[in-house]
């Protein structure tokens, strides 16, 4: 048994290791604190329940996914953004094999709410970050947005496309770039 005490990254980076060795399935008190070698009470330090620590790990796991240095003026355009919002989904399936199918279905009741407010909060966040990159992209023609075609609104098409694919787990984006280069940059 591990007596030194351990951390919550170090306990999510547990967790997501079992997500990406066994499965989403894998997950839960007594396989975390054997994996960090410490006691199942000692998790209970930083997560008071299961579910907390499976909506913890939900996050941590899409987060590795998603997670990029760049900021959103970073990227060249948005179209580099989607090809590199595709990549990671891929990335992300191979990393943690099924886990875009089955960790939404490992909550019930009020954590099944729970878990899909913060999926939300991280769905919007993401929005937020592609508006961002498709208001410093200085290759969309000027006349693209009006008040009825806003950026906002394109974002939302492509956001809902890229949900879509994740759930088919179709990770080739060529149609969704055509359709970006022909509807911004003409």
């Amino acid at each position: 048994m591990n007596t030194v005490v351990t951390s919550k990254e170090a306990i999510l980076k547990a967790s997501r290791n079992l997500v990406q060795t066994q499965g989403w399935g894998a997950v839960n008190i007594r396989t975390v604190a054997s994996a960090c070698r410490i006691s199942v009470g000692s998790i209970y330090n930083y997560f008071p329940s299961k579910s907390d620590l499976m909506k913890a790990t939900v996050e941590s796991v899409w987060c590795d996914i998603f997670h990029t240095d760049k900021s959103p003026s970073d990227f060249d355009s948005f179209e580099a953004c989607i090809q590199w919002a595709f990549d990671s989904m891929k990335k992300g399936e191979e990393t943690y094999p099924e886990f875009f199918t089955l960790h939404s279905m490992s909550f019930v009741g009020k954590e099944k709410a729970d878990g899909q407010q913060r999926m939300a909060q991280s769905w919007q966040h993401i929005r937020e970050g592609l508006c961002q990159v498709l208001k410093h992209d200085k290759k969309v023609q000027p006349d693209v947005f009006d008040e009825s075609f806003t950026p906002e609104a394109f974002v939302e098409i492509i956001f809902s496309l890229i949900l879509s694919a994740l759930l088919r787990h179709s990770y080739d984006c060529t149609g969704i770039l055509g359709m970006i280069r022909r509807t911004l940059y003409h």
